[in-house]
């Protein structure tokens, strides 16, 4: 089959690594992938992958952007794809738009994946839209049947994200060259027991509450250091600056460091005593908190959305209420003396989450009854 996925950007981030990884997974199967993006840094992977890109302009939040629907259509018609996946919701209005204006009998079958508990409103609800509807997590479900009640609740599918065991492998440590690059680059680490939050710099993730969780171990684990690991996006910077200010005006300017964006989080997460999750809103899935896990890490988290669901079933002592900065830090105190091992039993791998996702586009491509009489 052919499958066309559409989303705003590729440089980075958890939808984009999501299509990437089910464009290969089409690939290696024999199948046809195509990408509809405006560009960035991941295209050249995906394209020496197998899939091929189509370069458009449809991350743009303005009124002019609508001028693509019509060169959706004419790529619909000329490539007559078998599936569309909508997997953002600025490039899911646009390709819906040219989707419904096609013949019905010769149109791909519609997917939307929903991977965020988005604000709720007509513009989020194209991603409600699709023929199935992909759900990141239960809490995702949840969330789309509690606020689309229109959406039939069997029109929903589970499929949450996950990870590769062969790149995410439980107790896996740090090639030496890479052990001593890290210690030459941050040497205010050496001897300090290493707490990370990984994550894009923006107010939700968390960051101010992460710095507060190490102010209050100050007393009471001397070398514990903290790890901000992220980059803002350009128009949030302002935030990046708070969040540095917080660290000052708290005193811990030689207690908390900062990484900025980084292609090794895997090794990062590795040599950590253990990674936090800060975020103040619920994660759809959260996808580095399950790397960390499979790796073997403690993971302590504020108890909500995806993050739950991964504490839940392979580190039930790490979920904390959210908000609750005391009892995240009782907790890191805690285990900074006795560490917990996480399961290695993960129900979330990447090669479930692909067999899923596949299966999703073959139950739809399969003949309709209409057309199998018809044959």
């Amino acid at each position: 089959m052919k499958v066309l996925q559409i989303l705003p950007e590729l440089n980075g981030g958890g939808v984009e690594r999501g299509c990437l990884e089910v464009g290969r997974f089409l690939v290696d199967r024999g199948h046809e992938s195509l990408v509809v993006s405006n560009g960035g840094r991941l295209v050249a992977r995906l394209e020496a992958e197998g899939s091929r890109h189509i370069a458009l302009p449809v991350h743009r939040k303005r009124l002019g952007s609508l001028r693509q629907v019509g060169t959706l259509r004419r790529l619909l018609e000329k490539e007559r794809p078998d599936v569309l996946h909508l997997r953002s919701r600025l490039p899911a209005w646009l390709a819906w738009l040219a989707w419904r204006r096609l013949d019905p009998k010769a149109r791909p079958r519609l997917v939307g994946t929903v991977h965020g508990f988005y604000s709720v409103n007509a513009y989020s609800a194209v991603m409600t839209r699709g023929e199935t509807v992909i759900c990141v997590s239960e809490g995702v479900r949840d969330y789309v049947l509690r606020n689309y009640p229109k959406v039939p609740a069997e029109r929903l599918r589970v499929v949450h994200r996950g990870v590769d065991p062969a790149d995410f492998p439980h107790g896996y440590r740090p090639s030496s060259d890479w052990l001593k690059k890290w210690r030459a680059d941050f040497p205010q680490l050496e001897g300090k027991r290493l707490i990370t939050l990984p994550g894009r710099i923006t107010r939700w993730k968390g960051q101010l509450d992460f710095v507060r969780v190490i102010a209050a171990l100050q007393t009471s684990e001397q070398a514990a250091h903290g790890l901000i690991v992220g980059e803002p996006h350009p128009r949030k910077r302002g935030f990046l600056k708070e969040v540095r200010q917080s660290v000052d005006r708290a005193g811990l300017a030689s207690r908390i460091s900062f990484a900025d964006h980084r292609n090794d989080l895997r090794e990062i997460m590795a040599v950590s005593d253990a990674v936090v999750s800060c975020s103040t809103d619920p994660e759809a899935f959260g996808r580095v908190t399950l790397e960390a896990l499979a790796l073997g890490r403690p993971v302590v988290g504020y108890a909500h959305g995806g993050v739950a669901e991964q504490l839940e079933a392979m580190l039930p002592e790490g979920a904390i209420p959210v908000g609750d900065v005391s009892a995240m830090a009782g907790r890191l105190s805690d285990w900074l003396r006795n560490p917990p091992t996480p399961s290695r039993e993960n129900p979330f791998t990447l090669d479930r989450m692909l067999a899923a996702t596949l299966e999703v586009y073959e139950e739809l491509t399969k003949p309709r009854p209409s057309q199998r009489r018809a044959d």
